[in-house]
């Protein structure tokens, strides 16, 4: 069984931990974390130290993969490509919740996350670093690219395609044969019934335009001091 670390001590690392836990793949020796103190603990396990650690517990701990609990996807890519400089060696892992249902001819990439309940149907893709989180869904002929995210409680019709960094919010519905571009954020509980051009808010019922956005701009409760701490602390280092 292979030792893994989680790069994240937040609630979404708690999720990730429960879906590694009941996988039962790979053995996790804790959490990496550069917001929170050394040897705290959650859900049982310490915070073993800050990402630029990293080399170090490596060679002490023999951490052989690694899997990142951050909800939010630019931030997620920014933290991915400095650990790629920090650990070139080091790999990234996916993980299944064993309540998940997978039908055949699914592709799932690397370091990619699919929580308890979540249902990807035939022939869908998934790209590297994605989150299907609970009880959500990929149609059928899906495709989801790197670093995009369907929240909890999604339903998307078949041949979806869904952009780098796009989001897909609390119980939104995608309609079949929608294509929603790059940087885009589905508000939670909208109805998407047609194509959503990159860079976009969107929500409503039927979804509509709200606002442009820029890539990196926060989406989720909490982003905006998270994401500008991890952005001082990967430009700094």
């Amino acid at each position: 069984m292979e030792n893994i670390v989680i790069i994240g001590a937040s609630g979404h690392g708690g999720m990730i931990l429960d879906c590694v836990e009941k996988e039962g793949r790979y053995n996790v020796l804790g959490f990496v974390d550069s917001f929170k103190e050394k040897g705290v603990k959650l859900n049982g396990y310490e915070i073993l130290g800050s990402e630029e650690d990293l080399p170090l517990l490596i060679d002490k701990l023999n951490i052989e993969g690694a899997l990142l609990a951050i909800g939010n996807n630019w931030t997620r890519k920014k933290v991915a490509d400095k650990i790629g400089e920090i650990a070139p060696d080091l790999k990234f892992v996916t993980t299944i919740h064993p309540t998940a249902t997978i039908a055949r001819n699914v592709e799932i990439g690397i370091g990619t996350v699919i929580m308890a309940g979540a249902i990807i149907n035939a022939n869908a893709v998934m790209g590297d670093f994605c989150i299907l989180n609970t009880n959500s869904s990929l149609g059928h002929d899906g495709i989801m690219y790197n670093f995009s995210s369907i929240a909890s409680g999604v339903c998307t019709g078949g041949n979806l395609m869904l952009g780098s960094y796009s989001a897909i919010s609390l119980g939104a519905n995608i309609i079949e044969n929608i294509t929603i571009e790059e940087h885009s954020i589905i508000g939670a509980g909208s109805l998407v019934v047609k194509n959503v051009k990159g860079y976009s808010v969107v929500y409503g019922s039927p979804a509509r335009i709200i606002r442009r956005r820029r890539a990196g701009d926060s989406y989720l409760s909490g982003d905006t001091d998270t994401i500008n701490r991890s952005l001082v602390r990967l430009t700094s280092s």
